[in-house]
């Protein structure tokens, strides 16, 4: 029979005890749902009863919680999730590294910083290097960070415009429409760009930057024949660009810009037999200094938490059926 096992928390403020409980203990109903321990709270102190492994976590979650918040950092929800994630695969991390790595505020006092290890070492990558390609699933932030990344610079005057760029597959993106019409063909597809910069600033502000042309969100095809100095540039759904259109968008590159390349090689929309420019250039460009690859997986989903347990049912599914199609390939033979 297991053993169980209890222990307290002890908060030094009263106020900063209050923001990691949550409004009506919301953080600790998160905490006793999510690790499978129960507490209480009575006065400063927290109670944990449960298993020993959940109650060591569990004490050390909310101690690293509180520090946290003494260092000014405002908790929400789905801040505890990603603290219970990082913590549970490395008791060893340190929440403060992570979360208190501020990549932006945005217009609305949001803090926008890492919440994984990976996406830690993303934004590190993005500092240090010219040109960072990162692949993995959605809702990983890929995108999203790197959304921030091009504003704070923007905002600190380290470069003069942000390019967003992303290929519109389904629209079909060849040059020799009239602007006018390509601009309605393809629009739908560059809304999640629009939506991603509408978090991190005003709708107004954001509008004007786009009006004066310092925010430039477009088709991939419009990136050909330009050179992009003092610019930061991200190429959005790389996966669907083919090796010409890719290797077309790193020439683009001036001086004083960086560019960051997303995309998830499970999902390419490509027509059949073409190659997708994000699977190449995995190859072509590895180990160039100054480039860096970043590899997210489903473990750095930062969405609904359900999302991470879908990416693994269709993973699961798609082992499946390619062991299905081996074997009858086998019989076939037989």
């Amino acid at each position: 029979m297991t053993q169980m096992e209890e222990q307290k928390v002890i908060f030094r403020d009263p106020s900063v005890l209050k923001q990691v409980v949550g409004i009506n203990h919301e953080h600790l109903k998160i905490i006793s749902n999510t690790v499978g321990i129960h507490l209480s709270q009575r006065g400063n102190e927290v109670k944990i009863q449960g298993e020993k492994l959940e109650v060591d976590l569990t004490v050390r979650l909310l101690e690293q919680l509180e520090a946290l918040v003494e260092k000014g950092y405002p908790l929400y929800p789905a801040d505890i999730d990603y603290a219970i994630r990082l913590l549970s695969e490395n008791h060893k991390v340190s929440l403060e590294e992570v979360f208190l790595d501020t990549v932006y505020i945005s217009g609305n006092r949001k803090v926008i910083s890492p919440k994984s290890v990976r996406q830690k070492e993303y934004i590190d990558a993005i500092r240090t290097n010219d040109i960072v390609i990162a692949i993995g699933p959605a809702g990983t932030g890929k995108t999203y960070l790197a959304m921030a990344m091009a504003v704070s610079e923007l905002m600190k005057h380290q470069v003069e415009r942000i390019i967003l760029a992303r290929p519109a597959v389904e629209a079909g993106e060849k040059l020799g429409f009239l602007p006018g019409d390509l601009v309605e063909k393809v629009n739908p597809y560059l809304r999640p760009l629009y939506d991603a910069l509408h978090d991190m600033m005003h709708f107004e502000k954001a509008a004007r930057l786009v009006d004066r042309g310092i925010i430039e969100i477009a088709p991939l095809a419009f990136m050909r024949g330009r050179t992009l100095n003092n610019a930061f540039v991200i190429l959005d759904e790389a996966q669907n660009t083919v090796p010409e259109q890719m290797k077309m968008f790193l020439t683009r590159l001036g001086f004083g810009s960086k560019a960051v390349i997303t995309g998830d090689i499970t999902q390419i929309d490509l027509e059949n037999g073409k190659k997708s420019g994000l699977v190449q250039v995995q190859d072509i460009l590895k180990g160039i200094p100054g480039i860096a690859f970043v590899y997210f997986t489903e473990k750095d989903v930062v969405r609904h938490h359900l999302v991470q347990q879908i990416i693994k049912a269709y993973e699961r599914m798609e082992a499946k059926m390619a062991r299905s199609v081996k074997d009858y390939k086998n019989m076939e033979k037989v």
